[in-house]
């Protein structure tokens, strides 16, 4: 708490910037009167997945950029530790997919809150989805002749 005020943390990827992420940030603005978004740097999101397709100088500009975030971070570390202690966060939100991992905060006095991040949309998926769509079309491509057109080399 930073005067009367409750503070919010909220973290994430953020990659390819879609609507569970938009609910997310909104959820997390509604429990407090500051809220603090950190952005996983991509050196940090090589450590426990692939790597973003945008690059974190475009991700965090985006977040700074929607409504929503009083102040936009740098996240280097998923031990959020320090970050309580500097911040002084009383909230910390996170997507459920991490249920469990930030369990610890509450021992300094944090509420953790799991977001229910929602079936069908994630970075992951719109990744899968652009990846199908893309072999599908090439398939479309490779096949674009009538099987009995002879095709001189």
């Amino acid at each position: 708490m930073i005067g009367n005020k409750t503070v919010v943390y909220t973290s994430g990827t953020f990659d390819m910037l879609h609507i569970n992420h938009l609910k997310m940030v909104e959820y997390a603005r509604a429990l407090g009167d500051i809220l603090i978004v950190g952005v996983n740097t991509d050196e940090l999101v090589a450590t426990y997945k692939s790597t973003p397709i945008i690059p974190f100088e475009e991700r965090i500009a985006l977040m700074k950029a929607i409504k929503g975030p009083d102040i936009v971070i740098p996240q280097r570390s998923l031990d959020h530790t320090d970050k309580v202690k500097k911040l002084n966060f009383d909230i910390f939100v996170v997507g459920d997919d991490w249920a469990g991992k930030y369990d610890y905060l509450e021992e300094q006095g944090v509420q953790v809150v799991y977001f229910p991040y929602g079936e069908g949309i994630s970075s992951s998926s719109l990744k899968k989805r652009i990846y199908d769509n893309y072999k599908k079309l090439q398939e479309k491509v490779d096949n674009h002749l009538p099987a009995d057109t002879n095709v001189r080399a």
